[in-house]
């Protein structure tokens, strides 16, 4: 029986890890002759120079090969360096297909003991092994320099484009707004006194202030909009499909082991980051906050290709994705640590010690970066800095937690309207014009939004506007219209404040942009433009928690003597409505992502309130509880269902008792596709391969006796035959294929084709009677692609990947058949 230990790696339970025995309670068998060498030998994938070095290599192949015996040439193909040597692609993965984390574990083990053992030879060697220990090191290095130095280029471009809507710089039109009047300090309210910025009106002559200037203003704002958007959508549509969306949910698939071939490259990169700069300008309701983590981890993507190591082995490439995930968020936020603990609670499937080294490195160079070039505008590397000197009173928490209530009905709210509109688009004539919908969707929002001011204002300057505590000589925040007074209490003054009329406007003003603004994000949140979550869920959850926060400021002015105020307010007002603003935020972004940990120590570093931990906390597991009561999935969970791709999540029990009998493919009493070990021929083989779509195929002694022998990929089966026929004079279609080390008894036909060394010598089984919660969490924890289903040793079925995710979905009764990929 296999030791299923709770969140071990795909790898921890491969035997072997030191150079011999078995370990974890089971065994790989491996082969004891060279077939294929010989075959292949002297005609290898380039040509037949080769027959002499695979000879010399054995004085250094590692011992215990989990995919077959040293001696019989199997590192060839699984473990060395030169994997493309023999047969060019073997070991490689289709697009849309699930890799197997045990094999590719077992190549770099392999690979490493290689190493290991070459040290000794030369210093050389010994030099090559100690650049392949500090690759890892030296390529999260190069993804956290080059995800700061992108993130703060979009935010430097978004920030002018942005401005652009509005107005532009004369003296130097490649100023933003803030930039531009940096000496007069103007707020995002003020513009009046900065003379060298210029709106368009006043371009076009006109007064910065009338009916006239305002409808001219109006139209400009329309057209950049329209302009920004229509680039944005066009683009990623010509040139980069993969690069619309917040891209998290395709990186929690990628990273479970899924391939999606194109997903993270270079044309991805460069149109995510356009695209994202021009629909961040256009004034759409999204975020570049989510976008951020697919643009950093198409940079890991990038970078791995450069070692070896990584770019040749999928499970190891993640590593490197995973720490990239980490630089995306700490530059999206300014939340190294946050990051770290995004990638490792949100999107990570795979996560060893090394790899949260690795990411605490790489988010803290991005962050580095990113400070350098300070695209925040402030002395601060965050996004939204604030300052309470005021600590929280005990009775707040009971605001703080119907905050988390509020926050989780919000985002469930979200959620289901969300998967409503985007599941319409999908099945409907809407999803053949993306470019049509995103232009309609730009030019309502432009529309709606710039009446008010607080729609119309950037997300992300309307956030620091809301979470900003009010000082008594505010006069440009319509949010702090206050009238201050002095109070006699015993013998002492109290100042207190009482709202102005500013302040009552903002709250009907707020009111009337928190209901635009979820309207807007439901729509806009999966458009063919990249687009992102965290900034709108963060605003809407930041007005609701401003106008609880001025509702619980005035109940504590009109009743300063209630038994849970006295003592507390013996020196001044003690409620900060703009804390409440940073709980709400957190609350609605942890009931739209159902993120805990990490979501509190990103909004603690994004505004550094370290003291205001505990309403943090307290607000976002309130605000999990009622959504996972209210709904099971987050939105990134929502959206990996939506596509169908084959996401098996560590965090969800399987409660059911089926067995393994019940879900294995064939069902009894069909036929199973087998392939037997010395009895068919290349004619044989490849009409199998016709008729049927498996990934893969079990290898029986015989049809009569089909114990089995081992599995072999399609995807291999294809390329071996292929460069056979090409290569390898005397192979004809009825040439037998053997996978056996012995000679058949009478072969009077053509040579026999010998593909012993393409063979999964120990596939992982389980029996008939194996209960699916354990076989569920053996693909859950050993990344398992299949797994074949045997009685009294005798093959009887096939479980994979696929199978698991259809049957989950059968026992919660859900449709089966939304699972596309397996």
């Amino acid at each position: 029986m296999i030791d299923i230990t709770p969140r071990s790696s795909p790898g921890d339970v491969i035997g072997g890890g030191g150079g011999g025995g078995s370990s974890s309670g089971y065994h790989r068998e491996t082969a004891t002759e060279s077939d294929t060498e010989r075959d292949f030998g002297h005609s290898g994938g380039n040509g037949g120079g080769n027959h002499h070095n695979q000879r010399t290599m054995h004085q250094h192949v590692p011992t215990h090969s989990a995919f077959g015996d040293p001696m019989d040439g199997a590192l060839s193909f699984y473990g060395s360096s030169d994997v493309q040597d023999d047969i060019p692609g073997i070991g490689q993965y289709e697009d849309f297909h699930t890799i197997d984390w045990q094999r590719d574990i077992a190549r770099d083990r392999m690979r490493h003991r290689y190493i290991v053992k070459k040290r000794q030879d030369s210093l050389w060697d010994l030099i090559k092994g100690s650049i392949d220990a500090g690759s890892g090191w030296l390529c999260v290095l190069l993804v956290g320099i080059a995800a700061g130095c992108v993130a703060g280029m979009v935010d430097i471009g978004a920030s002018w484009m942005s401005d652009l809507k509005h107005g532009i710089c004369p003296p130097a039109f490649w100023f933003n707004r803030e930039q531009c009047c940096y000496p007069a300090k103007q707020s995002v309210f003020e513009e009046g006194n900065c003379s060298t910025w210029k709106t368009w009106p006043e371009i076009f002559g006109l007064d910065r202030n009338g009916t006239g200037p305002y409808i001219v203003a109006y139209i400009w704002y329309v057209l950049w909009a329209l302009l920004f958007a229509s680039l944005s959508a066009s683009l990623v549509r010509m040139f980069a499909p993969y690069a619309c969306g917040s891209g998290i949910p395709e990186i929690k698939t990628i990273l479970s082991g899924f391939i999606i071939r194109g997903y993270l490259g270079k044309w991805t990169l460069l149109i995510k980051s356009v695209g994202l700069m021009l629909s961040v300008s256009a004034g759409l309701t999204l975020g570049k906050e989510g976008p951020m983590v697919h643009i950093a981890s198409c940079i890991g993507n990038i970078f791995s290709h450069v070692f070896p190591k990584y770019g040749r082995n999928e499970a190891k490439k993640r590593e490197i994705l995973s720490a990239a995930a980490a630089a995306g968020v700490s530059v999206a936020f300014g939340a190294p640590i946050g990051g770290v603990l995004f990638s490792l609670e949100e999107v990570s499937y795979y996560f060893p010690l090394k790899t949260l080294w690795r990411s605490f490195f790489c988010a803290l160079i991005a962050a580095f970066v990113l400070r350098s070039l300070t695209p925040f505008g402030n002395e601060h590397s965050v996004l939204f800095f604030v300052e309470y000197n005021k600590p929280w009173i005990f009775f707040e928490l009971i605001p703080f937690v119907f905050l988390g209530i509020m926050g989780g009905v919000i985002g469930t709210f979200f959620i289901k309207a969300n998967l409503w509109w985007c599941r319409y688009r999908k099945f409907s004539k809407l999803g053949q014009y993306p470019v049509m919908e995103v232009l309609f969707v730009t030019l309502v929002t432009a529309i709606i939004c710039y009446p008010n001011p607080f729609t119309r204002m950037n997300m992300n300057e309307l956030i620091f506007l809301l979470v900003s505590k009010c000082s008594p000589g505010d006069v440009t925040n319509p949010l702090c219209d206050y009238k201050r007074m002095n109070i006699t209490s015993g013998n002492s003054f109290i100042e207190v404040t009482e709202p102005g009329p500013g302040v009552y406007s903002s709250i009907w003003l707020l009111m009337l942009t928190f209901i635009l603004k979820l309207a807007l994000t439901i729509f806009t949140f999966g458009m063919k433009v990249p687009a992102g979550l965290f900034i709108p869920s963060l605003l809407l959850g930041a007005i609701m928690g401003r106008i609880v926060g001025i509702g619980v400021e005035q109940f504590a002015y009109s009743y300063p003597n209630i038994w849970f105020f006295t003592g507390e307010c013996a020196d001044s007002n003690l409620i900060t409505p703009g804390l409440y603003a940073v709980v709400g935020a957190a609350a609605v972004l942890g009931g739209v992502t159902r993120m805990t940990v990490s979501l509190v120590v990103i909004m603690f570093e994004l505004t550094g309130g370290v003291r205001y931990i505990v309403p943090l906390m307290a607000a976002a597991m309130a605000s999990k509880w009622v959504g996972d009561a209210l709904g099971r999935q987050g939105i990134y969970d929502a959206h990996i269902a939506l596509n169908g791709y084959p996401f098996l999540d560590s965090k969800e029990e399987f409660a059911h008792t089926t067995l393994a009998a019940d879900v294995m493919q064939p069902k009894r009493n069909e036929t199973l596709n087998v392939i037997t070990q010395d009895s068919m021929t290349v004619d044989d083989v490849e009409n199998l391969l016709k008729e049927t779509e498996h990934n893969g195929y079990p290898v029986v002694v015989s049809r009569e006796n089909q114990y089995l022998v081992g599995f072999v990929l399609r995807r291999d089966l294809n390329l071996a035959i292929g460069n056979a026929k090409r290569l390898i004079e005397g192979i004809s279609s009825s040439s037998i294929v053997l996978f056996t080390s012995s000679q058949p008894i009478q072969n009077l036909g053509p040579q026999p084709l010998k593909l012993k060394k393409i063979l999964d010598m120990a596939p992982i089984t389980v029996t008939d009677q194996t209960p699916m919660e354990t076989v569920v969490d053996m693909f859950r924890k050993l990344g398992l692609r299949q797994t074949l289903v045997t009685h009294n040793g005798r093959l009887l079925g096939v479980i994979t990947k696929k199978d698991v995710l259809r049957h989950v979905k059968q026992m919660d009764n859900e449709d089966p058949n939304t699972v596309l990929f397996n």
